[in-house]
């Protein structure tokens, strides 16, 4: 791998490391969620580079694809274990990345156990190697430190502007994807106390979107947010606090919009995903590229 082939990988990373010592000194008891995800979209800024997704902040049971809403009071509790997955990108090169932090001090073996599977992974990702293999890996040390991995969540190829490019790292064995010298991955184990499955739940907190199927569209409403999106977003996806009140000033006005846009399948949303049991979850991710004999890890 030649190293100016993947410069805004580099750079990516660098922002990206800069991003989560700002978002690990920002979690604390007490902490406004909404306070931590802007310092996090703001640092990634600041540092030079874009958001690859809103930053997610997922507590407890919820395992993922929780973001705070524009106005949001909830604050960080010492009853939490929160998951903070965080993504950048320099011109559509992506660094994911999410760790957790446990504010109860009583959840240090579930934090390790994804952890450890991380690494577990990556040491073992090259060319040839099948993801089932990996995902089967993944399984045993979770399951080695008395958890369940979750089985219907993944870790993903990625290509420029596109956080899921199809072929997936499991989480559980099973899988044939031969990796490839030149493959991105996002990995990323969880661990959980529960059955080891999520599913969509709070789907009246829902603050993800992304764009999937761009068309014309009638209301002016969605039009401005369509055509935002497609300048701004391509198929990266976007929170509502990106574009209340900078794009729509009217709340009313933006669900309008959202719900039009939905019902036209121009937009897709991901609602918070949680624990089928309620499960305690952590998670570890990392992004690597897949070099001649391993894996280059990135963050």
């Amino acid at each position: 791998m030649k190293d100016d082939e993947f410069k805004d990988y580099f750079e990516a990373e660098r922002v990206a490391s800069s991003v989560r010592a700002v978002a690990e000194d920002a979690i604390k008891t007490g902490t406004k969620l909404l306070d931590v995800a802007n310092e996090i979209e703001q640092e990634t800024e600041n540092a030079g580079a874009a958001l690859a997704f809103p930053a997610n902040l997922s507590i407890n049971d919820v395992a993922a694809h929780y973001s705070p809403a524009p106005d949001e009071e909830t604050a960080f509790t010492e009853n939490d274990l929160v998951k903070v997955d965080f993504g950048v990108h320099v011109n559509g090169c992506i660094i994911d990345q999410a760790f957790t932090v446990d504010l109860t001090g009583e959840n240090n073996k579930l934090v390790e156990a994804s952890e450890k599977a991380l690494e577990n992974a990556v040491a073992t990702m090259k060319p040839g190697a099948l993801n089932g293999e990996i995902g089967r890996i993944i399984q045993e040390t979770i399951e080695g430190y008395g958890f369940k991995p979750i089985e219907n969540l993944s870790g993903h190829r990625m290509e420029p502007f596109l956080l899921h490019a199809g072929e997936n790292i499991p989480n559980t064995a099973g899988g044939d994807y031969e990796l490839k010298e030149g493959d991105v991955f996002a990995v990323e184990p969880f661990a959980t106390t529960g059955a080891g499955r999520v599913e969509e739940r709070m789907t009246n907190k829902t603050q993800i979107y992304s764009l999937v199927n761009p068309k014309p569209v009638r209301l002016p409403q969605s039009r401005a947010l369509l055509n935002w999106a497609v300048e701004e977003r391509q198929s990266l996806p976007f929170s509502k606090r990106a574009v209340y009140p900078s794009v729509i000033n009217s709340k009313p006005s933006l669900e309008l919009a959202l719900h039009d846009l939905l019902r036209q399948k121009i937009l897709r949303d991901y609602p918070p995903l949680v624990e089928i049991n309620n499960g305690l979850v952590s998670q570890a991710e990392t992004t690597a590229i897949i070099e001649s004999n391993g894996a280059k890890q990135l963050t």
